[in-house]
């Protein structure tokens, strides 16, 4: 399967965030083992991977990843996509669909009322496969509070 949900720390599953996290954001340092560890046992953060269908290679590379936060609050159990990035060398390739589509298959089996994220406007194929894949553009306001 080329997009699998992680639960388990691996030294692949670091190489390859700090192989993609800079290709997302160039402010994020580098993350350790400690961080990872911590990250993947939150409950209510699901981390999926996405690794190339190539049946010669049972060990294909991960090439990128989506975070999916999930919390309930009064009207029911919501999710909120984050984090979706793939590699360079990947892109175009139909990874990020396969990240997102799995990710909201998740939600919903888990009992997500909704899926929400953002993107930037600048961002403009990830902006396409959102529309493509169901994601409707909401008229609301976002804001942000910044210490």
């Amino acid at each position: 399967m080329a997009v699998e949900l992680v639960r388990e720390y691996s030294e692949e599953l670091l190489d390859a965030m700090n192989s993609l996290i800079p290709q997302l954001s160039t402010s994020t340092p580098a993350r350790s083992e400690e961080f990872v560890r911590e990250f993947l046992a939150q409950p209510g953060v699901h981390l999926f991977v996405y690794r190339p269908d190539d049946s010669e290679n049972e060990n294909a590379p991960i090439l990128g990843m989506l975070s999916l936060a999930t919390f309930t609050i009064p009207t029911g159990m919501r999710a909120w996509v984050e984090d979706v990035v793939v590699d360079e060398a990947a892109r175009g390739q139909g990874a990020g669909q396969k990240l997102v589509e799995k990710a909201v298959a998740y939600a919903q089996e888990i009992g997500s009322k909704s899926v929400d994220l953002t993107s930037r406007p600048t961002r403009e194929a990830a902006n396409r496969l959102y529309r493509r894949v169901g994601f409707e553009l909401r008229e609301t306001n976002v804001y942000r509070y910044k210490d």
